[in-house]
């Protein structure tokens, strides 16, 4: 019967690890979240695999996707023509806002940046055209887009 309960707990305990891999193991993050309503909503990209999560306003969609060389060498080039290294972020707190959190980890625009505590006024147009290269890509490739 312990042989059991063990196997049993064993298989579980690598269901819900391997059910998360997906949030842990990616080249490209785009995360929104917060908000007076609560709004979570992921894109995961890696390699050409991307998936996309979005929970909020009463609706849940969940989506895995291809994204083409060319949307991906498309978001590097804006990643890179808008300094996203570069970007400051403010020092201010802000509360019950929605806010966007984009996280590089393999190539020339690798970094981690946010607006938790808003973007510095001289990168907002930066941030802002990183913030649409991302949201094109989710229309473009999300069916039933929220």
């Amino acid at each position: 019967m312990n042989k059991i309960l063990g196997i049993l707990f064993a298989v579980i305990v690598l269901v819900s690890c391997n059910s998360q891999k997906v949030y842990s193991d990616f080249d490209i993050s785009y995360s929104r979240n917060g908000g007076l309503s609560p709004v979570y909503e992921n894109l995961l990209i890696k390699g050409n695999n991307a998936h996309y999560s979005f929970e909020g306003q009463g609706k849940k969609h969940k989506q895995d996707f291809k994204i083409s060389d060319e949307d991906l060498k498309k978001l590097d080039q804006t990643l890179s023509q808008n300094n996203f290294r570069r970007i400051e972020e403010d020092r201010k707190k802000l509360y019950d806002n929605i806010t966007t959190s984009i996280n590089i980890k393999k190539g020339s625009n690798e970094g981690s940046k946010t607006d938790a505590s808003m973007i510095m006024p001289n990168f907002t147009t930066n941030w802002t055209n990183i913030l649409t290269a991302f949201q094109e890509i989710i229309n473009n490739n999300v069916k039933n887009n929220k």
